[in-house]
C-alpha cells in the first residue's frame, strides 16, 4: 500500500516539551524498553492482551529486542512507525508512540504493538 510520497523522509528526533524527546525505537533501546514494558504489563495486557497476546508475562529480552528490531526495520521501509518517547539524555523510556498506515475495512488485525 502506498501511503505516504514516495519522497517522504521520516523525522529523527521531534522534540515534545522541555527534556523530552520522540524517536525512532530501535533493537539498541531493549535495555530502557523491556523494563518498562515488563513494569506495566498488566496495564499494556489489559489494552493489548485480547487482540494481540501481548505483552505475554514471559516475554525475554530476547523476544523483546527482536520485536524492537522488526519495528525498526518497518520504520526504515515506511511501513509504520514506532518512535520511543526519551528524557534528552536517553536514560528513560516512558512509552511509545506509533503510525500506521490507514487500515481498509475489514482489514487484518495489525501487528502486535510490540515495544512499549
Amino acid at each position: 500500500m502506498d501511503w505516504l510520497p514516495a519522497d517522504f523522509i521520516h523525522p529523527a528526533c521531534v522534540p515534545v516539551s522541555a527534556g523530552y524527546h520522540l524517536r525512532p525505537i530501535s533493537g539498541t533501546d531493549t535495555e530502557l524498553d523491556y523494563p518498562a514494558v515488563m513494569g506495566s504489563r498488566e496495564r499494556l495486557w489489559a489494552i493489548y492482551g485480547e487482540a494481540w497476546g501481548w505483552p505475554p508475562a514471559t516475554m525475554t529480552y530476547e523476544q523483546d529486542r527482536e520485536d524492537l528490531l522488526h519495528h525498526e526495520q518497518e520504520m526504515a521501509e515506511h511501513k509504520s512507525f514506532n518512535y520511543a518517547l526519551l528524557d534528552n539524555a536517553g536514560t528513560a523510556l516512558l512509552g511509545c508512540v506509533y503510525i500506521d498506515p490507514p487500515q481498509k475495512t475489514g482489514a487484518e488485525m495489525p501487528r502486535s504493538p510490540g515495544g512499549w
